[in-house]
């Protein structure tokens, strides 16, 4: 594996439009700045937790997650530290292609396709349909993730256009251990709760609730996986006064046990 992301090789992804290009390496960067490719990208991390940027959304990539980018979406990258191991696969598009492959969406990795994926590790660069074994191992691969990936979860939090919303949503980060109801948030910001249940769906396409629970989710597994801090202690951080409570909003949001995480996070992040 490489030591560091060499930044040419995003040119490289789309100069022959039927191979399936594969790159394994440390990112040994802060971030890789706004590109799009004309392949779907498989991006899997290890190492440390990746914030990746469209125009519409920011995402959050933990460990044992990817994230699936449709050919020509914009994106950057940030990762939590430049010793992130980033694993992609970039595949050409098919008439035949299934939707999901339309979509950007976070899944979890489960063990046939971490096998599946770690198996790649050996190799770098273009794979060639002439090449006929490694070609179809890796075509077979992305035929598998329409299989094991019919649950997206809800790793992401959209921009808000509304000014309005934009500093009601930076009020609710810089307030997330706060026990906030939605008539304090209607009244502090002089906007009746009718037309402020409007503005989240309209601009946001979720209510108050969805995106606060999310959005103390994301902060609770940064806290998780970036500042080690224990169950408890992260539960406190983002409102929750009930250890089970907070467990259970946590799996239900991210997918996995807060206790995985505390588990695996060595093995994850070694």
């Amino acid at each position: 594996m490489e030591n560091y992301v060499n930044r040419y090789y995003i040119t490289e992804v789309d100069r022959y439009p039927d191979t399936i290009y594969c790159h394994h390496a440390v990112m040994g960067e802060k971030f890789i700045p706004e590109h799009s490719h004309r392949k779907g990208q498989f991006l899997y991390t290890e190492g440390g937790v990746v914030y990746l940027n469209t125009p519409e959304q920011s995402y959050f990539l933990p460990a044992r997650h990817y994230i699936w980018i449709p050919a020509g979406v914009l994106h950057s990258i940030h990762p939590s530290t430049p010793e992130v191991i980033m694993r992609n696969l970039y595949f050409p598009v098919s008439d035949s292609d299934d939707v999901f492959y339309a979509r950007t969406a976070i899944y979890p990795v489960n063990d046939l396709l971490m096998e599946l994926m770690m198996f790649t590790n050996r190799w770098n660069g273009n794979i060639r349909p002439e090449d006929e074994s490694r070609y179809s191992i890796a075509k077979a691969f992305k035929m598998l993730l329409p299989e094991l990936g019919r649950d997206a979860l809800p790793l992401a939090l959209p921009y808000p256009d509304d000014p309005r919303l934009v500093k009601i949503v930076d009020y609710l980060d810089k307030h997330i251990a706060d026990n906030l109801g939605f008539k304090h948030l209607a009244d502090r910001f002089g906007i009746s709760e009718r037309s402020l249940a409007r503005l989240f769906q309209k601009e946001l396409n979720m209510s108050f609730i969805q995106y606060f629970t999310i959005l103390r989710m994301l902060k609770g597994l940064k806290l998780l996986l970036d500042d080690k801090l224990s169950i408890n202690e992260v539960a406190t951080k983002v409102g929750y006064s009930s250890l089970p409570t907070f467990s259970n909003t946590f799996t239900k949001i991210i997918g996995v046990r807060p206790s995985e995480y505390v588990k695996h996070r060595g093995l994850w992040y070694s």
